[in-house]
């Protein structure tokens, strides 16, 4: 019997680029400060918060409207 274990998921655009972001600052290739190397990882924290009250507006514009 063949079983498939396949999975999806993995590192994302925002962790790729945080990891070259540590790498390049920590061998001295950029100065950044780490605010701005840690950037994709607070920006895409931001996105998905954002994309989450849209969600909760549109909800609760569709709940007054429909009552």
């Amino acid at each position: 019997m063949a079983t498939s274990n396949s999975s999806s998921g993995g590192v994302g655009l925002a962790g790729l680029l945080t990891v070259l972001f540590v790498g390049l600052k920590l061998t001295g290739y950029i100065q950044w400060s780490w605010l701005w190397v840690l950037s994709p990882l607070w920006i895409s924290v931001a996105a998905a918060i954002t994309i989450f009250l849209i969600i909760l507006i549109v909800a609760a514009i569709a709940s007054l409207v429909k009552s």
